[in-house]
C-alpha cells in the first residue's frame, strides 16, 4: 500500500480578481468518504473556466480556494468493491463548487471517475473532460447526424477542435470559424471549411460560399452578439448549443427561424447534485477514451505548464488573451 503523506502542496486563490495572483499553499491531504477515491493526481488540464473563476469567483468558495477542474492521477485509496480501483489511473471534471484539483491529492466519488488505460498518455488524457464531454453533450443535445451542414462558431477552441472531429465521424459536413492562422489545423480535423471570424459582411460571405444554404445546426462557442448571427445563419427549426448562456435575443427573429436552443454547462450536473449526470460524465468520458483509442479522436495539444503558483497564474492570464491554441496541462508529479 502506498504510503500516503498528512500534509500536500496545492496551488490556490486567495481572493478573486482582475489581476488575480496564485500561492503556493500547505493543506491536510483530505479524507476520502465511504463513496470516494483518494487519487494522487499526477497532470491537471486547464480551461477557460479557470482563468474566468479567477477573475469573478464563485459564491460558495471559501478562501484560499483551489483552482482546477480537470484531473488525472492514480487511485491511492478505494472502498472495497468500487470500480476503478485501488491502482487504476482515472480522469474527470470535478464540482466547481468545492476545492478544485490543483494539489498532490484529491478525492472523487468513484461513480463520477472514468478509468484511464495503459495506452492513453495521461496529459493527453488530461485535455479531454471539460472539452471533450463539453463537445459530445453539445453534439447529443442538438442530435447531429449524418449529412447535417453544421457549423461551429470558434472551431480553434478546445471545444470546438473535439466537436469538429466527433461531428466528422457522425457523418456531418462540417464548417467552422477561426483566425486565419488556425484555418489549416481544423481542417486537417475534418472541417470542409473554415471562415475567418473577422470577415466583414460575415452572414453574406458564409452564404455564398455554402451556396446560399443554411445550417441545420450550430455550436455556439463564443456567445454574445454572436448568438444572433449564428441563428439567423440556420435553417427553420435548426438547432444551437450555446455554451456561454444567452444574451438578450430579438422576438422577431425568434419567432420567425423558431430555433430549438440548448444550453450546455458539465457544472450544472455537480450544482443541481445530479448522481444521474455525474455517472453520465463518466459514462461519456470512457466513449472519449474510445474514441481517442480507436483514431477517431486526435487530442489536444498538450502545453506543459509547471506545478508552481507563477507558471500557473501566467498560463491563466495567457488563456484569457487566447495566445496559444492547444491546452495547457499542469504536471503535477
Amino acid at each position: 500500500m502506498q504510503n500516503i503523506p498528512k500534509f500536500m502542496k496545492a496551488i490556490a486563490l486567495e481572493s478573486a480578481n482582475e489581476n488575480f495572483k496564485l500561492v503556493e499553499i500547505e493543506q491536510p491531504v483530505p479524507q476520502p468518504t465511504s463513496s470516494e477515491l483518494l487519487v494522487k493526481l499526477e497532470y491537471v488540464g486547464l480551461n477557460p473556466v479557470d482563468a474566468k473563476l479567477a477573475k469573478k469567483g464563485f459564491p460558495d468558495w471559501q478562501y484560499p480556494h483551489i483552482l482546477g477542474l480537470d484531473a488525472v492521477g492514480t487511485v491511492v485509496k478505494a472502498p472495497v468493491g468500487a470500480s476503478p480501483s485501488v491502482g487504476e489511473r482515472v480522469m474527470w471534471h470535478a464540482d466547481l463548487s468545492g476545492q478544485g484539483v490543483l494539489s498532490e491529492y484529491t478525492t472523487i466519488a468513484n461513480y463520477a471517475a472514468t478509468a484511464v488505460p495503459d495506452d492513453i498518455a495521461p496529459q493527453d488524457a488530461a485535455t479531454l473532460p471539460c472539452a471533450g464531454l463539453t463537445a459530445i453533450f453539445a453534439l447529443d443535445k442538438i442530435q447531429i447526424k449524418q449529412g447535417d451542414l453544421f457549423f461551429v462558431d470558434g472551431g480553434a477552441g478546445a471545444v470546438g477542435q473535439y466537436a469538429i472531429q466527433l461531428a466528422k465521424k457522425r457523418g456531418a459536413i462540417v464548417y467552422a470559424s477561426a483566425s486565419k492562422k488556425n484555418h489549416a489545423l481544423l481542417q486537417k480535423l475534418g472541417a470542409e471549411m473554415v471562415f475567418d471570424y473577422q470577415q466583414k459582411n460575415f452572414i453574406q460571405h458564409v452564404q455564398q460560399q455554402i451556396e446560399q444554404s443554411q445550417f441545420d445546426a450550430v455550436l455556439d462557442t463564443v456567445g454574445g452578439d454572436n448568438t444572433a448571427r449564428n441563428i439567423e445563419m440556420m435553417r427553420f427549426c435548426g438547432r444551437i448549443a450555446c455554451l456561454n448562456g444567452l444574451p438578450p435575443l430579438d422576438n422577431q427573429m425568434l419567432f420567425r427561424k423558431a430555433p430549438n436552443i440548448s444550453i450546455v454547462f458539465l457544472g450544472g450536473a455537480w450544482l443541481t447534485k445530479s448522481l444521474c449526470a455525474q455517472q453520465c460524465m463518466s459514462m461519456s468520458g470512457k466513449s472519449l477514451i474510445e474514441e481517442v483509442q480507436q483514431g477517431h479522436l486526435k487530442p489536444l495539444e498538450v502545453i506543459p505548464v509547471e506545478f508552481n503558483a507563477a507558471a500557473i497564474t501566467l498560463a491563466l492570464h495567457d488563456q484569457l488573451a487566447f495566445k496559444q491554441v492547444g491546452k495547457r496541462v499542469v504536471e503535477i508529479g
